[in-house]
């Protein structure tokens, strides 16, 4: 094969400007500026997503809860509240939650289920309630009849004491003694001749016969007084139950009159009128409270130390826990920090002189009580890093109830004396939102996740390369001005953004999805167009916004860059070399990506080593490029070990390689490698490959094709372009590519050369100038080709270690 003949191979691999990005035509869009494009109501792209998503939320089945899956950046937690929120417009099943005294144990508070709207209404019925009582039972106790009543039933009895009282008096007088009361007891005191109580004086100077009588007849009296004693305290207590009987009737006028109002309000809602009952009960028995008492104006000074009328009437309060009078649709609620207790409600203590003090008014909700009959969105990641969040999540879902409680009794570690409210029934769809390395995670070592999350919808990183998606990244773009106050933009600046998504698909038929990527675009655009004092953004803005992102990160990429224009980082881009080929790499910053060449050389010699991977041997290499490296020795074996062993030691290397290798992108430049320096055939300098190898020395696609393309044009163009430089790529990657225009240009002007190739054969002849050869029918290649040279190179091998055995 002539030096014709090679040319024509390299024309033919030779790539045009045209095949380096994919223009886009300005003019072909239909409008001035994104001023006149429509608002986007919905994600652009992501078809799969809104068709799996709009399955899952349509699915009311137990375990049908939704993961979310993707890459950050690509826009999902906006899609699902767009879609999540569009669907929750629709008539849900909702409730109003209240927590409610519960009269019989106020450690188990109870839990009420109303009707939308009726939890507020029976807050203000029950304050209206107590503000009535607080007023009317004690006027009805003030009222003049009331006291006339009272002071009757109060005479009625004290007539009947009077005359057990007379009756007594007149017993004792017949037997010699006068009496007196003291309290409910009835004394009993000897009288003299006089009729008057004897005194002390004339007592002592009676003699013992009159002593003995007046105690015989005192003691036949004390069988009178005694019954006589009883009687008066049993009219007493007769007269206590009288008029508490009494009291009790007056506070159930005032009592009953309110309570029987509200039941008639909340009649078609047989729980409230339950627990108006229960509290009627609870009211006829405390009347008491609502009566004033002088005790306490005291109780007040004394402070806290007593219970005042807030604490007394607390009881008889709601706690609304869920008010949804005010939800159109159905709840969606984010949660952002789903800590236990936010997620699952609390009860909270007060600490009063010391003492930790809870009752059910000091119930709060969690995110879960708010989403109740609709929707809670989750990050994954967030609720992962809080202890026991996801583990009260699962026990929700799988028990269909929301059991509040204290996180130390959840674990088993503490018990604390605590309010232990009724269950909630739970009726909600969780979307979480994360990652792929959660999901596998979680799917593999978690069996309620399985259970649970059913549905998984998976988000592209890339959509379409079409007009509807262009069109819908031109909506967003006029979507975000509008809701940022940003300026406009032109065709021009929407060319460059469509041109720049498809460089972050890194396809040419491709868009990015990662929409935060290009919304930092967008915002920077705009902000060079202020400081340029420009109205409207244009192409230049936008190429000013991507060049400047990049001056602010590539300082490393620059240091790189020195030192190889100062020598201390040894490429070649010009001459050639045996055993060298310029491989590329892709340095990843996190943020920001660029390529670098990397010089790769190969040294063979006689041996039964094989190929020995220095950077394997020194614990500097992955396994995938490890991998790449066996992948050599399979293809050189089917080449040339058909007829005769491999006798062959190579030492493979990347030079000035501190950090590590991993990949097989370069497996491709490493056999090249090989090749020539078996062959002793230079390959030349001003070339770089890219791409990995099969057993048959096909060419395979790799990533990062154009930072490595631009990494090495960087390197040639400081060194000096001569015409002769270029990369190889691998056919495959011709798609991928989206360079810059000063590439492009470069190419346009003969000064540099983008070749793609699909065999080892044809990169080998490319990059020596000299054909790869082709086997006879007996197996054996030309002389003057690359593989006849490496085949005689071989056998020679085999030959001297053959004689050495012999």
């Amino acid at each position: 094969m002539d030096h014709f003949n090679i040319r024509s191979i390299r024309k033919q691999a030779s790539l045009a400007p045209q095949d380096l990005k994919r223009f886009v035509d300005y003019s072909m869009l239909q409008f001035e500026s994104t001023e006149q494009v429509e608002k986007l109501t919905t994600i652009v792209g992501q078809q799969r997503a809104r068709t799996v998503m709009n399955f899952g939320l349509h699915v009311h089945k137990p375990g049908y809860h939704v993961y979310v899956c993707g890459i950050e950046g690509t826009g999902k937690t906006s899609f699902v509240n767009s879609i999540v929120n569009d669907f929750a417009k629709r008539d849900g099943h909702l409730f109003d939650w209240c927590y409610v005294n519960n009269f019989e144990d106020e450690y188990k508070p109870k839990v009420l289920k109303l009707p939308v709207g009726l939890g507020k209404q029976l807050q203000k019925s029950m304050e209206n309630l107590l503000k009535d009582l607080k007023e009317d039972i004690p006027n009805t106790f003030l009222d003049e009849n009331h006291q006339k009543s009272r002071i009757s039933i109060i005479q009625n009895y004290k007539e009947k004491e009077e005359l057990i009282y007379k009756s007594t008096s007149k017993i004792a007088t017949e037997h010699g003694f006068l009496i007196k009361q003291s309290g409910p007891t009835i004394l009993t005191i000897p009288m003299g001749e006089d009729g008057q109580p004897i005194s002390e004086e004339a007592y002592n100077l009676l003699d013992e016969e009159q002593l003995a009588t007046i105690a015989k007849d005192s003691a036949k009296l004390q069988d009178v007084i005694r019954e006589a004693t009883k009687s008066i305290l049993h009219f007493e207590q007769e007269l206590k139950r009288t008029l508490s009987g009494f009291d009790h009737q007056t506070a159930l006028i005032a009592i009953d009159f309110h309570i029987d109002e509200l039941i008639k309000d909340y009649k078609e809602c047989p729980e409230v009128i339950h627990y108006l009952k229960e509290v009627r009960k609870d009211l006829v028995t405390n009347f008491h409270a609502f009566l004033p008492n002088e005790t306490k104006k005291d109780e007040k000074q004394l402070g806290i130390l007593f219970k005042d009328d807030h604490q007394t009437f607390k009881k008889y309060t709601i706690n609304l826990l869920v008010d949804n009078s005010e939800t159109v649709g159905m709840p969606v609620i984010s949660a952002d920090n789903p800590t236990f207790y936010n997620l699952i409600g609390k009860v909270v203590y007060e600490n009063r002189m010391g003492a930790l003090n809870t009752d059910f008014t000091k119930i709060k909700p969690g995110y879960l009580h708010d989403a109740n009959g609709g929707y809670l969105l989750i990050q994954a990641k967030d609720i992962f890093s809080k202890g026991l969040a996801w583990e009260g999540i699962k026990r929700a879902l799988l028990t269909y109830k929301l059991q509040i409680e204290n996180i130390g009794e959840h674990t088993g570690s503490i018990a604390t004396a605590s309010v232990n409210p009724d269950p909630i029934p739970l009726d909600v769809k969780i979307i979480i939102i994360g990652n792929m390395d959660i999901y596998r995670t979680l799917y593999n070592l978690d069996e309620d996740f399985r259970k649970l999350f059913k549905i998984r919808v998976d988000f592209d990183v890339e959509m379409e390369y079409n007009q509807d998606n262009i069109t819908g990244l031109a909506r967003f773009i006029h979507t975000l001005c509008k809701k940022h106050n940003l300026r406009h933009f032109d065709r021009t600046a929407v060319a460059k953004i469509v041109e720049y998504s498809s460089r972050l698909a890194e396809h040419q038929n491709k868009l990015s999805t990662r929409f935060n990527r290009q919304v930092e675009i967008i915002y920077e655009a705009d902000a060079w167009a202020n400081m340029m004092g420009d109205d409207l953004i244009t192409a230049k803005h936008i190429e000013k916004a991507i060049k400047e992102k990049i001056y602010r990160s590539n300082l490393t990429e620059e240091k790189i860059q020195a030192r190889i224009d100062d020598g201390s980082i040894l490429i070649d881009t010009e001459g050639e070399k045996i055993g060298q080929v310029n491989g590329l790499a892709v340095y990843d910053l996190g943020e920001y990506h660029f390529g670098k060449p990397s010089r790769i050389t190969a040294t063979t010699f006689m041996g039964r080593k094989g190929f020995v991977n220095i950077e394997r041997e020194s614990k500097m290499s992955g396994n995938i490029h490890n991998k790449g490296v066996y992948i050599l020795g399979g293809y050189l074996g089917q080449k040339f070990a058909q007829k005769y062993p491999l006798v062959l030691t190579a030492h493979i290397a990347f030079e000035q390689s501190y950090g590590g290798v991993d990949g097989d992108s370069a497996s491709s430049t490493e056999l090249y490698a090989i090749l020539s320096s078996l062959a002793e055939i230079p390959i030349d300098q001003g070339l770089a490959v890219t791409g990995s190898v099969n057993q048959n020395g096909e060419i395979q696609p790799i990533g990062g094709v154009n930072e490595k393309i631009e990494g090495f044009y960087n390197v040639c163009k400081n060194k000096g372009l001569t015409g002769k430089q270029g990369v190889l790529i691998p056919h495959q990657n011709v798609k991928n590519l989206m360079l810059n225009d000063e590439v492009i240009d470069a190419v346009r002007d003969g000064q540099f050369h983008i070749y793609k190739v699909q065999t080892i054969e044809e990169g080998i002849e490319i990059l020596t100038n000299v054909p790869a050869g082709q086997p006879n029918k007996h197996g054996d290649y030309e002389k003057e080709t690359v593989y006849g040279k490496v085949a005689d190179k071989l056998q020679m091998f085999m030959e001297i270690a053959q004689e050495q055995e012999r």
